[in-house]
């Protein structure tokens, strides 16, 4: 049995201290310790981006970080997006676009969609370069791609 850690990250604005083992991946401590079920496991491999959160305001897969190393940082998960009955930007724009089917990959394409605007890309050549690292097995990414170019265009 491993030792465990103290850390204090801030995760969806909400400081929360905890002690964990240093082998625990963020993604596991969101899902399993926290209840934050809206970040995915897609892939064990860190390519599919199903658990993209944001780490001080930047993209990150976190199944390729472990806890402890967010130690003092700032989280935000798809939780913290908008609610059903009050969507966010992004989430009426894949709504409205039909950027999703099943929904399993949707979490992490909302948080790059957040990133992108971040980086004021605009044309969708740029879009689908950025999306290099999420992936959708039910769609051909046009309507991703589409919800992401309509919400970059939004105030």
């Amino acid at each position: 049995m491993s030792d465990k850690i103290p850390v204090v990250i801030n995760i969806n604005n909400k400081d929360v201290t905890l002690n964990i083992e240093s082998r625990l991946l963020l993604v596991d401590l969101l899902r399993n310790n926290l209840e934050l079920k809206g970040t995915h496991i897609g892939c064990d491999t860190s390519q599919c981006g199903s658990c993209m959160v944001m780490i001080d305001g930047k993209c990150i897969k976190s199944c390729s970080i472990l806890a402890v190393q967010c130690n003092k940082k700032s989280i935000k998960t798809i939780e913290s997006i908008g609610k059903e009955n009050n969507l966010s930007n992004v989430q009426k724009a894949f709504n409205e676009n039909h950027g999703l089917q099943c929904g399993f990959c949707t979490p992490g394409f909302i948080m790059t969609a957040i990133e992108c605007k971040k980086n004021n890309l605009s044309t969708e050549e740029e879009v689908r370069e950025f999306l290099d690292g999420n992936f959708c097995r039910c769609t051909g990414y046009q309507n991703i791609v589409k919800s992401i170019i309509s919400f970059l265009k939004m105030p």
